[in-house]
């Protein structure tokens, strides 16, 4: 019986969010670049081991390869939560979904959601917190814009390669961009026998399950429906940062969080976009063949 595609997104955030707070915990011992490093080595060895995909070619390739720099640059959030919370860095990276969605409408009033998020951020910024660090804030924004970049590019490569094998590959030219960073960074550190060990666990929770989940999500589902169940990453950013890390954010924070998360629901609800229709089903046509689209 298959997996309801929903449930595999919530999956994937749950996955995702708790290994980003427990990598956190990992920054003492080989610093973020380090945990980057190995986050993206254990997961693309692991992938290439399980999938053993054959190297995609032409055009193939080349969108293989502009997720892998998604994904490294969606790895901009740990150097991030050097200076930010862990719930707070999540609801910036939803930033970047959120932003396809209003650029992509034709809608004014999306323009408002958009206003809504953007005070959401602002509130996030609780200055009776402290301030938050510019240096989070940029990498953060990064990460959010390899978001958005990762959601679309996911599901052309897991729509035109077998299997998993053009995440696989993507993964895997991550790691390329990704592991030189860390080494450099941290040095030995990484290649302590314990740490590895750990970092395949974290490979395996932070990155190995949650993108399958997603790409297998993205093959029966539109980006906008995997978009809008992203919108709940940050409560359990909030969630997992609390229990790991015992980050506690202000209800300032928490009333910011609930902007940014209305806000998306609301614009990838109202999108344009159709969604995917079921395996085996064609999209309906009106007279004269072109697609009739429900509203």
């Amino acid at each position: 019986m298959a997996v309801p595609p929903h449930l595999l997104v919530l999956g994937a955030a749950v996955s995702v969010q708790t290994g980003q707070a427990w990598g956190k915990l990992l920054f003492t011992e080989a610093g973020p670049l380090g945990v980057v490093a190995l986050r993206l080595a254990s997961a693309a060895l692991i992938l290439l081991a399980l999938h053993r995909p054959a190297l995609p070619r032409g055009r193939d390739l080349a969108f293989v390869c502009a997720l892998g720099a998604a994904i490294a640059g969606m790895n901009l959030v740990y150097p991030a939560l050097r200076w930010l919370p862990v719930g707070v860095a999540s609801t910036i990276q939803l930033l970047g979904p959120l932003a396809v969605a209003v650029c992509t409408s034709r809608r004014a009033a999306d323009l408002v959601f958009a206003g809504v998020a953007v005070l959401g951020v602002l509130l996030v910024r609780d200055s009776s917190a402290g301030a938050l660090p510019w240096q989070g804030l940029v990498l953060a924004v990064a990460s959010a814009a390899s978001m958005a970049a990762y959601l679309l590019l996911s599901r052309r490569v897991g729509r035109d390669t077998a299997g998993l094998g053009g995440l696989a590959w993507a993964v895997t030219v991550a790691a390329v961009l990704g592991v030189p960073a860390g080494l450099v960074h941290s040095g030995d550190a990484v290649l302590a026998p314990d740490l590895l060990a750990v970092g395949v666990a974290l490979g395996l929770t932070s990155a190995v399950i949650p993108y399958s989940l997603e790409m297998a999500a993205l093959r029966r589902l539109a980006p906008r429906i995997v978009a809008v169940l992203q919108c709940g990453e940050p409560v359990v950013a909030a969630l997992a940062g609390l229990v790991l890390l015992d980050e506690l954010l202000t209800p300032t924070q928490l009333v910011g969080v609930g902007c940014v998360i209305i806000a998306a629901t609301a614009v990838t609800l109202r999108s344009r976009e159709q969604d995917v229709p079921p395996e085996g089903e064609t999209v309906p046509r009106q007279e004269g063949g072109r697609p009739r689209h429900s509203r």
